[in-house]
This record gives structure tokens, sequence and C-alpha cells, in this order.
């Protein structure tokens, strides 16, 4: 998965690059009066190992501002953009629909099923909230020059 990008910040250890994120129906002929096509702006700080060479080199130069605004392309593995999906999306809904099956069956009241269900997806959370920095560093981004084609 790839995304062009643009090059908002250099610091020593990491540099800012920002992304626009757009759903897959904003490409659709009728995405203008449809109203569900969405596009986001996003800003992701990536450590300079992950920046390819010939670029790295350009950034660390003392006057690396001019690389400000640069264009670039922002790449993550495919098996990565796949295990993000089974972390954000798969998991917490199987846990969500394991819980309220296996609650249910226990005989418990509605109210308490909801309740329960909601706090597991909260405990969820906690946890990803907790092993974030491990989470991070699982998966690796390249960024790389983006190469204009005339």
């Amino acid at each position: 998965m790839t995304h062009p990008g643009t090059i908002l910040s250099v610091n020593k250890n990491s540099v800012s690059v920002q992304i626009e994120s757009v759903s897959a129906c904003a490409a659709c002929q009728a995405h203008s009066r449809c109203g569900f096509a969405e596009s986001k702006t996003k800003t992701l700080d990536i450590p300079l190992s992950c920046v390819a060479p010939d670029l790295r080199a350009s950034l660390v130069q003392p006057d690396s501002q001019a690389i400000a605004q640069s264009q670039v392309l922002v790449t993550i593995d495919t098996s990565h953009g796949l295990l993000a999906v089974l972390i954000a999306y798969l998991l917490p809904a199987l846990l969500l629909i394991g819980v309220i099956v296996a609650l249910s069956l226990a005989g418990l009241p509605e109210w308490a099923v909801i309740l329960l269900s909601l706090a597991s997806l909260g405990l969820y959370i906690l946890l990803l909230v907790l092993f974030r920095q491990r989470i991070d560093n699982h998966f690796t981004l390249k960024v790389e020059k983006l190469k204009i084609e005339n």
C-alpha cells in the first residue's frame, strides 16, 4: 500500500510527512453527490531509519528546510496492512460477538450483556494503548522520493 505525501518538517531523529487518506469510493464518478466519500489529512512521524538512503542523505544536510514540501511516497508492506486491519477491525468484532454470545448463553440479562460487552471492548482498547509502542515497532513504513514522470 502506498500513499503520496509531502514532507512537512525534519528533525534529527524523524521526518514528518503529511498524507491524504482517501476512501475507496472517492474515485467513484458519483462521489460528489453521494456524501459517503471521505478524505482525511494525516501527519506521520517516521523515523529516519525508514527513509530511503538517498533521501536520508539530503534530509540530514544543514539546509534540510529546502527539502521540506518535497513530494515523497510512503509505503507499508501489504502483510503489515492486513495485520493492521486485523487489529483494528476483525479482533474487536470477534471479541464483541464472542462476549455477547457467551454471556447470553450464560443467562445474564440483556443490560448486563451490553455493559459487559462494552467493557470488554474498553479493555481491548486499553491493551492497545498499553502496548502501543510495541505495536508501533512492528509496523515499518518506508519513505522514498516520489519519481515524477514527464
